[in-house]
């Protein structure tokens, strides 16, 4: 979808995102204070909820209702292994093994390695296989479940995918491909078939149990114009459509609305080193102002800072101690320099950590991976 000023695709998200329009053109459904309440009783609420950044849904109420009656949803989300895991990665995958402890739910987890060879020219097999398992490291370190986490690899998985994407391609027109995606004359056909692929893990729980299981797909806001087609097709097939819960972007060191591998200077990867995360966030986009002198007399703008922006996606889960901060911010009483080394501190343990729990998980990854028979 284009707008006025941003564009977002599965595939590109430039510009400063306007997600009230997004949820519009999309025609999803806001999480509202209503659904808030309903899934704090299951737990405690995970920030991203309480502060919005996990916004948008689709057939959420109708899922917790099966859930109440004692039927399991199990999770399915991915990642396209382009290249190095970064902190907007990450960001989803923390919900997403919230969502995994909060309800005790099996996860599939996509890596779609053909996706990658098909679009990107510059990626061959070889690289987007080596990605793959490079990315599911980073998986593995968050802590998910090895007992209830499997991870799809689609190139080494496609016996068992196969059949289920030529369900969904039987059911998928052109016209719907071009419309959905924007396609054309000059698109290869694999990136038209994808879709499919993508589809069948909605449909999988289903196939291994032997009977209808609830999905639920937490993604970012990016990736709904897949599962929109997913959705159209899954009843004639006789599955359940499944259900998503969307989150934003998570933003660059540049202040744009999306960190992205294509601008590494702004972006923080989980394999960068201190030096590397300090002169990172040395150069970040801050809300502050030309002087010291002038920022203690007029304050900051946390609102538009991407070091404020970092603690209150990911990185401060007190909400009392991020709304301070925003207001020493705007009152002049912390500079910039001071955030920023707040951040790199915290940013520092937190990669020596991911990093040890990554070395390790290259023992446990055969736990995690998907067997094909």
């Amino acid at each position: 979808m284009e707008g006025g000023n941003f564009t977002v695709t599965p595939w590109e998200v430039t510009g400063e995102i306007d997600y009230d329009l997004l949820i519009e053109k999309f025609g999803t459904k806001r999480i509202d204070a209503e659904l808030l309440s309903r899934l704090a009783s299951y737990g405690p609420l995970h920030p991203m909820l309480r502060r919005g950044i996990v916004y948008s849904q689709r057939d959420m109420e109708w899922l917790l209702n099966l859930y109440d009656k004692g039927q399991q949803f199990a999770l399915y989300t991915g990642r396209g292994p382009s290249g190095h895991t970064h902190l907007g990665h990450l960001m989803p995958w923390i919900f997403t093994k919230y969502l995994q402890d909060t309800f005790h739910a099996p996860l599939y987890f996509q890596m779609t390695d053909d996706e990658k060879f098909l679009f990107k020219d510059d990626l061959s097999q070889e690289d987007t296989l080596r990605n793959t398992y490079d990315n599911a490291l980073d998986v593995i370190a968050l802590g998910f479940d090895p007992k209830i986490t499997k991870i799809i690899v689609d190139t080494k998985c496609i016996k068992t995918l196969y059949p289920l994407a030529l369900k969904v391609a039987k059911k998928v027109t052109f016209s719907t491909t071009k419309a959905v995606f924007g396609f054309d004359n000059s698109t290869n056909i694999g990136s038209i078939f994808f879709t499919s692929i993508q589809s069948a893990p909605a449909f999988l729980p289903s196939e291994l149990e032997k009977h209808n299981v609830p999905v639920l797909i937490p993604c970012g806001i990016d990736q709904d114009p897949h599962f929109r087609v997913t959705r159209d097709v899954a009843e004639s097939l006789g599955y359940y459509k499944p259900a998503l819960i969307h989150s934003k972007m998570f933003p660059g060191l540049s202040g744009s609305d999306k960190m992205s591998s294509s601008v590494p200077e702004t972006t923080i990867f989980t394999t960068d080193s201190a030096k590397q995360l300090k002169k990172k966030i040395g150069n970040a986009f801050t809300g502050g102002a030309v002087s010291a002198e002038e920022q203690r007399k007029t304050g900051g703008k946390p609102e538009v800072c991407a070091v404020f922006k970092y603690q209150f996606y990911l990185f401060e889960s007190d909400d009392a101690k991020v709304d301070s901060l925003a207001e020493r911010c705007r009152k002049g009483e912390i500079l910039c320099g001071e955030c920023k080394k707040l951040l790199s501190d915290r940013l520092i343990l937190f990669l020596e950590e991911h990093q040890r729990k990554r070395e390790e998980a290259k023992s446990k990854l055969d736990d995690f991976m998907m067997k094909v028979d």
